[in-house]
């Protein structure tokens, strides 16, 4: 393959030597004998090029300044300065500049050969590298939730408005309903996009670790501390940092948190040192942080530094018309990595996962399909597949019982029931169902239910 080979230099037997010798050994040569012209063909036109040979010493325009407009106009361009007698200091102020190398004429050949040979591996590795970065993005980007639902599409588009904007985002929802993925939406949804998304799991390390883990830390600052570390702060500069389980924080680091969020500071571990980020933070949490307040186990500023934008993922079970989707892109998934063909579903079987009442969501969901791509073993994923039971129809009863209760009926007995356990608090209810604040509150208001209704119905 030829490669462009540009020469800019202004005697034209240096110009006719190296056109020459370029040709000689395989590549593809333009010179010119202006420097303006070289740099208006480098600013004006898409002329391919992957190396330029440049003389210092020009009478029309000095050969540095030639250097800072050709880098402008082509930021990857390599390009070797030419040098005459007493020009040195000049060259290593190219190279200074973003020039690749310098050669001091006269040159021999073999030693041109060479600089050019490794120039030209040198943006072949480039262009390797650049390409790998890409198509590790493009792996690493997670594609759109899968969804048909309004509920859920409501909260997607809301999260697609807020990305713009750098405003803390506080995400509810129980266990596995997609909180991770929806702050990847937002981030690559995001002017940020082009830098990094990091996450940590609040709940999932002790205190001492989370804070090193955040906050970096200093050499020596604690035991086995041998050396210093960036915390996911300076390594989330001008990025996300999305912080899971944000209501298992101890109050400690609750406060060290609220400093960056109001200052855009912190001091890591050990140090006196105060650092400065930019970072635009995503939490989650399926605990009820408005409660945890009033209990005074997370602190109010802080909330309300997170909670400027809130946004509530319904659970699986409110909106059922996502499973048989979800279900088999996740089995496809699953199935495309593990190498294994399924034939699909039988309709009892999509008639239990749609009637099944996911308490672990989407998460749950996806330990099923698992579980199905491994047992069904080529074939179509049955009922007697499922790790629960399906569904049977309401029949008749013939002895004078009562028929079973729809699951919607049953929901609303234990709604009621939790209620007048706690005499309507509706904190203390959500616990004993273990849900969400706001998800009793979406089932009060679903239900159309009022104080009145716990004397009515026992």
């Amino acid at each position: 393959m030829e490669n462009k080979i540009l020469v800019c230099d202004d005697e034209e037997g240096m110009r006719r030597y190296l056109g020459k010798m370029l040709q000689n050994w395989g590549h593809q040569v333009e010179t010119f004998s202006s420097p303006a012209m070289l740099v208006r063909t480098l600013e004006d036109t898409e002329t391919p090029a992957s190396l330029l040979l440049l003389d210092v010493k020009m009478p029309e325009m000095d050969g540095i300044e030639v250097l800072r407009r050709a880098l402008k106009a082509r930021p990857a361009l390599q390009v070797v300065m030419m040098t005459g007698h007493g020009t040195i200091e000049s060259a290593v102020e190219a190279m200074k500049i973003g020039a690749y190398d310098y050669l001091a004429k006269p040159f021999p050949q073999e030693k041109l050969f060479a600089l050019v040979q490794h120039c030209l591996e040198r943006e072949r590795l480039l262009e390797e590298n650049s390409s790998l970065k890409k198509e590790l993005q493009e792996r690493t980007v997670p594609g759109p939730p899968v969804f048909t639902s309004a509920s859920f599409g409501e909260v997607y588009d809301l999260a697609l408005a807020v990305a713009d904007s750098d405003s803390s985002v506080l995400i509810l929802g129980e266990s596995g309903t997609g909180k991770e993925l929806i702050s990847a939406a937002i981030h690559y949804a995001s002017p940020r996009a082009a830098n990094r998304l990091l996450a940590i799991n609040c709940a999932a390390l002790s205190e001492t670790l989370l804070e090193s883990q955040l906050f970096g830390h200093v050499k020596g600052a604690f035991t086995g501390a041998t050396q210093a570390q960036k915390g996911l702060l300076d390594e989330a500069h001008e990025g996300s940092l999305f912080l899971d389980e944000v209501g298992d924080l101890s109050p400690a680091l609750q406060a060290k948190l609220l400093r960056v969020l109001q200052e855009g500071e912190f001091i890591p571990v050990g140090s006196t040192k105060t650092r400065r980020v930019d970072v635009r933070f995503i939490a989650a949490t399926n605990k009820d942080l408005e409660e945890e307040v009033v209990q005074g186990r997370f602190r109010e500023d802080l909330f309300y530094r997170l909670n400027v934008i809130t946004l509530n993922l319904p659970p699986l079970r409110e909106r059922p018309e996502d499973i048989e989707p979800l279900a088999r892109h996740l089995l496809d998934k699953i199935s495309r990595k593990s190498r294994r063909t399924v034939q699909g579903f039988t309709p009892d079987a999509l008639k239990a996962l749609q009637e099944y009442h996911w308490p672990g969501n989407v998460r749950e969901l996806e330990n099923v399909m698992e579980r199905c791509a491994i047992l069904a073993r080529g074939g179509m994923i049955t009922p007697a597949l499922l790790p629960f039971k399906a569904p049977r129809e309401p029949q008749p009863a013939d002895d004078g019982s009562e028929a079973p209760l729809s699951l919607r009926a049953a929901e609303r007995i234990q709604v009621i029931r939790a209620l007048r356990q706690t005499d309507w608090n509706k904190s203390q209810a959500a616990g004993l169902l273990g849900v969400t604040r706001k998800t009793l509150d979406r089932k009060i208001k679903d239900f159309d239910l009022t104080p009145a209704d716990l004397e009515r119905e026992s």
